[in-house]
């Protein structure tokens, strides 16, 4: 399964659920992003057959080390982008949702002067 943004989207949303609330159903996903439960059953079923999620015995969804690694490096990009976004002037919904647009696709070279550059800046 290779893994596109709207995977890393999904991997990214249960890790944020599951710092938030301790534990992930599929309904939480589903309302987090305004889909449809059948369709989030789908996609986490593909997602465990892949080694990126398992269930538990009360169908909690749990990300594997695997998935976590994404999940972690998505949430990370995002946090960044959109603090660096927010400090240039942009509204913090703005912010957010560019960084989710942005994260995706800007290169690990390109990600790291970003970090960089905006570490010096708010360590200055």
């Amino acid at each position: 399964m290779e893994i596109r943004a709207s995977a890393e989207d999904y991997l990214e949303t249960i890790f944020v659920l599951e710092k938030k609330y301790g534990k992930v159903r599929a309904v939480d996903i589903a309302n987090y992003l305004n889909h449809s439960k059948p369709t989030i059953s789908v996609r986490m079923k593909k997602f465990c057959d892949n080694g990126y999620i398992t269930f538990d015995e009360n169908k909690c969804i749990h990300l594997t080390e695997k998935g976590g690694e994404i999940a972690r490096r998505i949430h990370a990009r995002h946090t960044l982008l959109s603090e660096v976004l927010m400090a240039i002037g942009v509204s913090e919904q703005q912010a957010f949702e560019d960084a989710c647009k942005v994260e995706h696709n800007i290169s690990e070279e390109t990600f790291a002067c970003i970090k960089t550059f905006y570490e010096k800046f708010t360590n200055s």
